[in-house]
């Protein structure tokens, strides 16, 4: 698999995908990002993930604006809470 940065395919930065787990266990953070509709995402993958993985933890977070990376003090916040993170993308 190749990942490429969108910002500058002129020199474009070598990346590493990191290891994946056997299998999902813990806190999953369900980030929406305040977009439109991310909240309509966010239910619909916890339902699925709730069916799919009844002994995972699902937290829901919401960063307040999505024009802005999330105060550190959420960063934290969700490190500190989960083992994984999924962040909506939605309009």
């Amino acid at each position: 698999m190749e990942i490429r940065d969108p910002t500058d395919e002129r020199a474009p930065i070598k990346r590493t995908l990191t290891p994946r787990p056997s299998k999902i266990s813990g806190g999953i953070a369900l980030l929406d990002i305040s977009k439109p509709r991310g909240d309509v995402l966010l239910n619909r993958l916890a339902e699925l993930l709730n069916e799919r993985l009844p002994n995972v933890k699902l937290n829901r977070y919401r960063k307040p604006t999505f024009t802005k990376p999330a105060p550190e003090e959420l960063r934290r916040r969700i490190a500190a809470e989960n083992d994984f993170v999924i962040e909506a993308l939605a309009d």
